[in-house]
């Protein structure tokens, strides 16, 4: 498609995932990715500290696996928002 990078496959990705409370993310994050590889951080934190946000590295093996995981982490109770 034109307009779109082009993204060669396998790749690291990041997704940046926000939420309330950092216990649930990172069971959600555990629950998506099951048995793969990634490396979770958390990233910041809103100043009342009601917000947590968490980046997620992972080695996405095509479009189809990077698309499948942000819509099944978007789908995640706790999860606010996936970027």
């Amino acid at each position: 498609m034109e307009g779109q990078p082009l993204i060669e496959y396998p790749c690291s990705w990041e997704y940046k995932i926000i939420g309330k409370n950092i216990d649930e993310l990172e069971d959600a994050v555990k629950t998506v990715v099951g048995g793969d590889e990634y490396i979770l951080q958390q990233s910041h934190s809103s100043a009342t500290g009601k917000y947590h946000c968490l980046n997620l590295q992972i080695v996405v093996r095509s479009h189809d696996h990077r698309n499948l995981l942000y819509e099944a982490l978007k789908k995640r109770q706790g999860i606010i928002f996936v970027l």
